[in-house]
């Protein structure tokens, strides 16, 4: 997030398919407890203060369940929202093949365009050998539509702060 306008309360959306750690992402940001023992039902909202170039804001973050059988629910998950993070396990292909279509979802539900989305790969602390998602590719793929990438661990509390600031 690097613009901040005169609003001081910031809408942000975590969007990405069941069980690829948006819980465990704004667990760990919101109350440094990246443990969710439970899935996210429709949606969960997560408050945090921040400082961004020596104002300090508060962000609202909306933590979707990722279940397309809540897509009727969307469309008020997008009303007022400032930002989106689409996150992918970097150990599933298809999370990161369905990035295109949050990214699509967030264009067609936003009533303008969002000044802030970021790419997040999770679970960078699981073994070289369970990772089907090159860095590269999320790498390339994020510059090329203009938007920041990161990997993360929510667990051993990688990148994290990094994502939200």
């Amino acid at each position: 997030m690097t613009q901040v306008s005169d609003r001081s309360l910031f809408k942000l959306l975590i969007l990405g398919d069941t069980n690829v750690g948006k819980s465990s992402i704004v667990g760990r940001f919101a109350a440094n407890d990246p443990c969710q023992l439970y899935s996210t039902i429709a949606f969960g909202i997560s408050f945090r203060s921040i400082e961004v170039d020596g104002e300090k804001v508060q962000l609202e973050i909306w933590d979707t369940a990722g279940q397309e059988r809540f897509g009727t629910l969307t469309s008020s998950f997008y009303r007022g929202a400032y930002g989106a993070i689409v996150v992918y396990d970097i150990t599933t292909e298809k999370s990161y093949d369905k990035v295109r279509r949050w990214l699509h979802e967030i264009d067609e539900h936003c009533d303008k365009p969002l000044p802030s989305r970021v790419l997040v790969g999770n679970k960078c602390d699981l073994s070289e050998e369970m990772r089907v998602v090159a860095t590269d590719d999320a790498v390339e793929y994020a510059k090329k539509i203009g938007i920041q990438q990161f990997e993360t661990s929510a667990k051993d509390n990688v990148n994290i702060e990094a994502v939200y600031t």
